[in-house]
């Protein structure tokens, strides 16, 4: 297993009567992840084009007004199976 370098995302995000929230986000670099070594199977949660089909559907029958349309994926909070190691952050210290 590999040691996978990680970032900060940073995100400024207006609330209603223009507040603004900043949010961080300490996301791990997985892209250099190889298969067999670093994960077994590959999951992707998607949106069937069967379901949206369906629910636009269902709006424009019963004249309903869509503002948005927002599926959560499972895998934001999905539980790992695997143990995954991560190189320590710049600026703090191992102890």
């Amino acid at each position: 297993k590999i040691t996978f370098q990680n970032k900060w995302v940073y995100r400024i995000k207006e609330e209603e009567g223009g507040q603004k929230r900043y949010k961080a986000r300490l996301v791990v670099k997985g892209f250099a992840q190889k298969v067999g070594i670093d994960f077994g199977e590959i999951f992707s949660p998607i949106v069937k084009m069967t379901y949206i089909r369906t629910v636009l559907s269902l709006v424009a029958v019963e004249d309903l007004h869509l503002e948005e349309l927002d599926v959560k994926m499972t895998f934001l909070h999905g539980d790992l199976d695997e143990d995954i190691y991560m190189q320590h952050l710049l600026g703090y210290e191992v102890k």
